[in-house]
């Protein structure tokens, strides 16, 4: 399959089709990782490794502590009353 690269301002565009979009699960949009390997440019959607994990502390965080972690929550770390968040 073929595409022409378009100029878009300042940068060239490719025209992508839908189909190949779809294998890759993105759409319009979708943040894209571009890469060159071996003369070839090769892009991937964007992860981000990090989406959710707030919303995840958080609702671990609301969870009531087991006997083990209160035993735990007993012994503190050397240099602690110094530290500031």
């Amino acid at each position: 399959m073929q595409t022409a690269l378009r100029k878009m301002g300042n940068s060239v565009g490719m025209i992508v089709p839908k189909a190949i979009l779809q294998e890759l699960g993105a759409a319009a949009g979708t943040a894209m990782d571009v890469r060159v390997e071996e003369g070839r440019i090769v892009a991937t959607p964007a992860r981000h490794p990090r989406a959710g994990w707030a919303e995840d502390a958080e609702r671990i965080g609301a969870l009531p502590l087991t006997e083990e972690e209160e035993d735990w929550m007993a012994f503190g770390n050397q240099g602690d009353a110094e530290l500031r968040w």
